[in-house]
């Protein structure tokens, strides 16, 4: 009964916010007496935060709030969520947890490429560094001959970035021909799903073992779970938080294995706990003890969201399959766009990927190839176009591969 106890401490605690005294109004916490009560709470959903803007979501008086933070997000209202002391220390104590399952110690030097200012990722990556020991080097995003130049003269030994950014930073280590005076060992790398081809892509051109975090600026941030050596799942911080795997469409709690959206209740949050939050990510729980020997439970890499498919032509696509897809297809790379357009009175979906194959009569059928293999899989005919490596846009932060014009 320890975690219902813990859940029910959370929520009384919530309740002291504006925000949740509305939405739990009528709801008597006592009531609660198992696992099954309390999965008939509602959800709480990033409307529901923006809706509370700028701090109705705060639980504490204002002199013990300490900092803010908001969503990444450039549409919309923000969601803004205030910080403790005690939720900064916390935070940190996981950062260094990630750290540390990753490998890291007090001797490595973390070249630190997230952002600053009110996204979460780079101040959670530079507070869990130092937590740990470790020299944190505090780069931020951006000025890549720069990033380059103090990797090598600082010997960085773990790169904290986008997948999206370690991929371009590995280009032009590749492209200045200086990997041989980079010192990097470990590559911690969040904020978006990535495939597995563009996986091994940073892993091969870097030289680095790579480490998948896990976090949303709602929950702390980066830094609530990570992929131990054993690669193949992330473990969640499960004393900081409880977390549930739910069918999108119905609610309804999914056995352990099947592919779900994650939810997630904080337990020691204080500043803007929440409860019941859904995160719009579709994993799954990867059941039995890892042979790590961690306790905690583990969760699938993610494999997109609910709330990024889009329907074209009767066919649902998810940004994953298309990796997986073009992952199975010899000459092609992790890099593509998708634009899908309405044309005299028809959609139409063009997928760009880059290629190290000549652009000529040999790209042709690779883009025949292509397109009858999407067809096979998705069940829709694009119009495949190949472009050199490096032509498609890259991204300091997170990469777009999905442009819907037709509204």
């Amino acid at each position: 009964m320890q975690t219902l106890d813990q859940i029910k401490s959370a929520i009384r605690h919530a309740m002291n916010s504006d925000f949740y005294k509305k939405h739990f109004a009528g709801i008597n916490i006592e009531y609660i007496k198992s696992m099954d009560d309390f999965v008939k709470l509602p959800f709480t959903d990033k409307e529901d935060l923006r809706d509370a803007y700028p701090l109705g979501l705060q639980a504490v008086p204002d002199e013990e709030i300490v900092r803010i933070h908001s969503s990444s997000g450039t549409t919309g209202t923000p969601v803004i969520i205030p910080y403790t002391k005690k939720d900064v220390e916390d935070w940190a104590l996981m950062f260094k947890r990630c750290y540390e399952t990753a490998g890291c110690t007090s001797l490595d030097r973390i070249h630190i490429t997230p952002g600053y200012g009110l996204w979460t990722a780079g101040i959670g990556f530079q507070a869990g560094a130092e937590l740990l020991g470790a020299l944190a080097i505090p780069m931020g995003p951006g000025n890549t001959d720069k990033q380059i130049k103090m990797m090598i003269d600082l010997k960085s030994t773990v790169i904290c970035a986008t997948s999206s950014y370690a991929l371009l930073l590995a280009e032009e280590i590749e492209k200045r021909g200086v990997r041989d005076k980079i010192h990097l060992k470990k590559g911690v790398i969040g904020s978006e799903r990535w495939g597995e081809k563009m996986r091994k892509r940073i892993a091969g051109e870097l030289g680095v073992e790579l480490y998948d975090i896990y976090g949303l600026t709602e929950i702390y941030g980066p830094g609530i779970g990570i992929n131990c050596p054993n690669q193949d799942a992330m473990h969640m911080w499960t004393d900081y938080m409880y977390i549930e795997i739910i069918d999108p469409k119905t609610g309804e709690i999914v056995p352990d294995g099947e592919t779900g959206e994650l939810v997630i209740t904080t337990l020691k949050k204080e500043g803007a706990p929440l409860i019941r939050y859904r995160t719009h990510d579709l994993t799954k729980i990867v059941p039995g003890k890892c042979e790590c020997g961690m306790d905690y439970p583990r969760i699938a890499t993610l494999i997109g969201r609910s709330d990024d498919m889009v329907k074209v032509r009767g066919s649902i696509i998810y940004p994953s399959r298309v990796d997986e897809l073009l992952a199975t297809i010899e000459g092609v790379s992790s890099e593509y766009q998708i634009m899908i357009d309405h044309l005299n009175g028809k959609d139409i979906l063009t997928l760009f990927f880059e290629t190290n194959v000549k652009i000529g009569d040999a790209s042709h059928e690779l883009e025949k190839t292509v397109e009858n293999e999407f067809k096979h899989v998705i069940g829709l005919m694009p119009k495949a176009k190949a472009v050199g490596m490096g032509e498609l846009p890259r991204s300091e932060k997170k990469s777009t591969r999905v442009f819907d014009n037709r509204y």
